[in-house]
C-alpha cells in the first residue's frame, strides 16, 4: 500500500498588525500603571500591606501619579483603537464570542485533564472568558481611576463606587484582577511559547489537519 505524504506545512497570518500593535502597548501602559499604582497605594495604604520599592515606579508620590495619569491616557486611547477595530473588522466577536457556560465548563474539564487541544489564533471558552473578564476589568480600572482623579466633577460616577474611598477600594480589587490574568496569561506563554513568537511576527506554521 503507497501511503502518501501529508501535504507540506504552511504559514498563516494569525494576529493582525494592529492586533499585534495594540497588544504590545498595552503591555508597556497596563505594567507602567501597576509599578506607578502601588506606589501610589504605598503613600496611603488602607490594607495591612504595601509593595516592596524595586516594584514601584516614579520615586516619590508627584512622580507616580504623573506616571500613572500618563499610562493611563496611553491605556485608554489603545483601547479604544483596539475596541473599535476589533469591532470593525470582527475581530472581537469573532475572536472571544460565542460564549457559554456549558462551553466554559466542557473546556474547564478537558484542560483539567490535559486533553484541551490547541490552536494558534484560536481561543478556547476557557481562555475567551478569560480574556472578556480582563477587558470588563481594564474599563473598571478606568471607571474608578477617573472618579478617584475628578471625585468633585465626577461625584456621580464616585457615587456609583460609594464615594471616594470606595472607587480606592474598588480599584485596588480591579488591579488585583487584572494581576490575577496577566499572571494566567504568561504561564499559558510558558506553557505554549509558540504563541509569544505569533504575537511578535504575527504568523505561525500550520499543518493541512489544523486549517
Amino acid at each position: 500500500m503507497t501511503l502518501i505524504p501529508e501535504p507540506p506545512a504552511r504559514v498563516v497570518v494569525i494576529h493582525p498588525l494592529v492586533v499585534r500593535l495594540t497588544h504590545w502597548i498595552n503591555a508597556v501602559a497596563v505594567f507602567c500603571m501597576l509599578f506607578s499604582g502601588w506606589a501610589i497605594y504605598n503613600a496611603s495604604p488602607f490594607f495591612p500591606l504595601t509593595f516592596p520599592k524595586w516594584a514601584t515606579l516614579g520615586g516619590w508620590l508627584g512622580g507616580a501619579i504623573a506616571w500613572h495619569f500618563a499610562a493611563m491616557w496611553l491605556f485608554a486611547v489603545n483601547g479604544l483603537v483596539y475596541v473599535v477595530y476589533g469591532l470593525v473588522s470582527r475581530h472581537v466577536p469573532r475572536t472571544f464570542f460565542p460564549l457559554s457556560p456549558g462551553a466554559v465548563w466542557r473546556d474547564a474539564k478537558a484542560a483539567l485533564t490535559l486533553r484541551l487541544a490547541h490552536r494558534l489564533g484560536e481561543y478556547n471558552a476557557v481562555q475567551r472568558l478569560a480574556y472578556v473578564v480582563a477587558f470588563l476589568l481594564g474599563a473598571l480600572l478606568l471607571a474608578s481611576g477617573l472618579a478617584l482623579w475628578k471625585p468633585v466633577q465626577l461625584q456621580g460616577l464616585a457615587a456609583l463606587f460609594g464615594g471616594y474611598e470606595g472607587a480606592r477600594r474598588v480599584h485596588f480589587l480591579a488591579m488585583a484582577g487584572l494581576v490575577g490574568f496577566i499572571v494566567l496569561h504568561l504561564a499559558l506563554v510558558l506553557v505554549v511559547p509558540s504563541t509569544l513568537k505569533a504575537m511578535i511576527t504575527g504568523r505561525a506554521r500550520v499543518s493541512p489537519s489544523e486549517t
